[in-house]
């Protein structure tokens, strides 16, 4: 990577930090939790206008409940260029009236307030990223273009269709999710997310006058959970947790129904498999009862696959000639980079540095944020062998 023009872009960034604080304000002002789409209305106007003003012509593509996605591409895109994917999200897990326990500040050295962190201060990292190459001159090879969808902290549903198609067009796609810890390490592994749900099926029965003729639910489940919880394996990265437990009609009755809840995570596709089969493959303890089992894995890992790290050796070249030491890092939680990375190179984790995602000491280090956005637009900038097959492969 260029040295002069990472500093130059750098400084460049240094010098917005009044606009991008303004920005980054008026994001966080406009509250926007996943499940309120008219919320949602004004973060995507403010981001709409600042996509235009950047020369982008914006779309806003239905998103039906949680709200609406925007795209925005380049105005006169040649369409044989290559293209890289942006992705973010303007939804928060953050209900509307946060704001008045948990305002918006702007303190030297950091920024708090609902969704700063994840991930409204990832989406002004983007703009200025993109605004610096403008205001300097620089133009990418590789066409960038923008998607922020409105659900992505409720599974993406509407939207995945969306990221999977714009995932295939594109040569890499750059998350904007936070950086892992307080060095900024990229996410370049995340773990694949499953839910399932254990339905046993019993015989109910008088608990007092005739007991043996009922077969209980929740014995079964007893002896399910603990089947469960024996999928454990952390040697291998992989976690099954029965979250919550349901079942029973009365004290005095044997209960004829009971369910369980089940959260898994997966380092690869493979353990997926392995796991999900485990579960289907339930059978119960005590004769006469049934074992139903519903759900499924429902985002796949993102994998340090060959092209994913060419892509993030490039961002550790971009990241050099900024002087930054940058990390990698692998999380157990999911994101859109998990459906990217099945069809194209992906880094994720190029947002802000904070911590407390989710939390209400959520916050976004002021000092990063230029830093942040300047990796971003050397990135934006570097060439398509940048997380390209045969870039992977070497």
């Amino acid at each position: 990577m260029d040295t002069a023009t990472a500093r130059a872009l750098l400084r460049w960034l240094q010098g917005q930090d009044a606009a991008m604080t303004r920005l980054l304000g008026q994001l966080v002002a406009a509250e926007s939790p996943s499940s309120d789409a008219a919320a949602q209305a004004r973060v995507r106007a403010l981001l709409a206008a600042e996509l235009r003003a950047l020369g982008l012509r914006v779309r806003s593509i239905p998103g039906g409940s949680a709200g609406d996605h925007l795209l925005a591409v380049p105005v006169g895109r040649a369409r044989h260029v290559p293209a890289q994917l942006l992705l973010g999200h303007l939804d928060t897990v953050w209900p509307r009236g946060t704001l008045a326990t948990i305002p918006f500040t702007a303190e030297p050295e950091r920024y708090t307030g609902p969704g700063v962190l994840d991930m409204k201060a990832g989406l002004v990292q983007a703009i200025y990223a993109l605004a610096a190459l403008r205001a300097l001159r620089l133009a990418p090879t590789v066409t960038p273009v923008v998607f922020v969808n409105s659900d992505e902290e409720i599974g993406s549903a509407s939207s995945e269709p969306w990221i999977r198609r714009l995932a295939r067009l594109a040569i890499r796609a750059l998350v904007l999710e936070p950086a892992f810890g307080p060095r900024g390490a990229l996410k370049t592994a995340r773990k694949g997310v499953g839910e399932f749900r254990v339905r046993i099926i019993g015989r109910a029965a008088h608990a007092g006058l005739n007991p043996e003729a009922g077969l209980s639910a929740i014995l079964e489940l007893s002896h399910q959970v603990q089947r469960l919880f024996a999928l454990n394996d952390p040697g291998r990265g992989i976690t099954v947790n029965v979250g919550t437990i349901d079942g029973g009609l009365r004290p005095n009755v044997v209960a004829p129904e009971a369910s369980a809840v089940v959260d898994v995570r997966v380092p690869t596709v493979e353990a997926g498999r392995e796991v999900e089969a485990a579960i289907r493959g339930l059978t119960p303890v005590q004769s006469g009862l049934t074992v139903e089992v519903e759900g499924g894995m429902e985002r796949p890992p993102l994998e340090p696959t060959p092209r994913n790290q060419a892509l993030w050796r490039c961002a550790v070249a971009a990241a050099a000639a900024l002087g930054i030491e940058l990390e990698q890092a692998a999380v157990g939680g999911a994101s859109d980079g998990n459906l990217t990375s099945l069809y194209t190179a992906t880094l994720d984790g190029l947002g802000p540095v904070g911590d407390g995602a989710h939390a209400v000491h959520e916050y976004a280090e002021r000092g990063r944020l230029a830093e942040r956005a300047a990796l971003l637009a050397l990135l934006v900038l570097s060439p398509a062998a940048c997380g390209s097959e045969e870039e992977g492969a070497r």
